[in-house]
């Protein structure tokens, strides 16, 4: 199946009609640009300027205002460590971190407020103990920042295999649209649906760009953060978001593109209606009317995070 986006009058106005969502609240300002060049990857830094830390943890805020904030366990030991991320009035956001001394890497994609971080270490069964917190006011430089970095969940780097691979998806592309398609068709018709893994998949499990596109297979959330560290290599803003289809629990993207805004779950225009952005189901679906239908229709996602 091949994805062939329009970008005329009538898709511009269309794309422009945001689909709400409490957990990513961001306006829909279409004067946003994200100038960042093609091509470019921006790397997260512990900068070391702003740092909360004790015998046990450190929080490098030195660079909230990019959209993330830098957590580690000092120990390497065999604890099980979690970072708890909550916005005042948000949603809670829990994170499994390595207890390897090394940073992680965490977004804020709930838009600027003020925020809770706490690092917590297992103490027994499902308990967990606070070992370090603290309190940060977010004011972002932009709201497109969060959706253009790395972060645990989307990991890749300049010397990555996906961004090497998106880059030379992205040469000759018609615009931002035009490398959307080109990145949107290539994962969809080369990635394979792994359903022994969907069936075995451990809770906790993150997915690696790098390793998918290597396989060639995958479940949701492999689709999904391959082609979004593919986009943000390529300076395109793009959510990785996780829900529910139905009563399954599933994985998605959505884009932003200059002048257009956010293009929430949506892909192309054929005319007189938008393709809802899932490459998972358009990979699994195979062109089928049933799975256009399907993934055409809003009602069916419901989202959880947004990453």
């Amino acid at each position: 199946m091949k994805i062939k986006l329009k970008a005329g009058v009538a898709a511009i106005a269309a794309a422009a009609v945001c689909l709400a969502s409490p957990l990513c609240a961001y306006t829909q300002d279409t004067s946003l640009k994200s100038n960042i060049p093609a091509g470019t990857v921006l790397i997260p830094q512990a900068s070391g300027i702003t740092v909360y830390e004790n015998e046990y943890a450190a929080i490098d805020a030195s660079n909230i205002d990019q959209g993330y904030i830098m957590v580690k366990y000092k120990s390497a030991s065999q604890d099980k460590i979690k970072v708890q991320i909550t916005k005042s009035g948000g949603t809670v956001y829990n994170y499994n971190l390595s207890a390897d001394g090394s940073y992680a890497v965490l977004p804020f994609t709930q838009g600027n407020g003020e925020y809770t971080v706490n690092v917590l270490k297992n103490v027994s069964d499902s308990k967990y103990s606070q070992v370090l917190g603290k309190k940060v006011t977010v004011s972002l430089k932009s709201e497109l920042l969060p959706f253009t970095y790395p972060n645990q969940y989307v990991y890749f780097t300049s010397k990555s295999s996906s961004v090497a691979k998106a880059k030379e998806l992205a040469q000759g592309a018609d615009g931002q649209l035009g490398v959307v398609e080109n990145i949107y068709n290539f994962v969809v018709n080369n990635i394979e649906y792994d359903y022994n893994k969907a069936k075995t998949v451990q809770s906790g499990y993150v997915a690696n760009p790098d390793t998918t596109l290597a396989s060639k297979t995958g479940i949701c959330f492999d689709y999904a953060s391959l082609m979004t560290a593919m986009l943000r290599s390529q300076a395109i803003p793009t959510k990785l978001i996780m829900g529910y289809t139905g009563t399954t629990y599933h994985a998605w993207i959505s884009v932003y593109i200059n002048d257009v805004g956010w293009v929430d779950n949506i892909i192309s225009f054929d005319g007189k209606s938008w393709k809802l952005m899932d490459p998972t189901f358009a990979s699994t679906g195979k062109g089928s009317s049933e799975a256009a239908d399907y993934i055409t229709n809003p009602s069916n996602y419901q989202e959880k995070y947004c990453y």
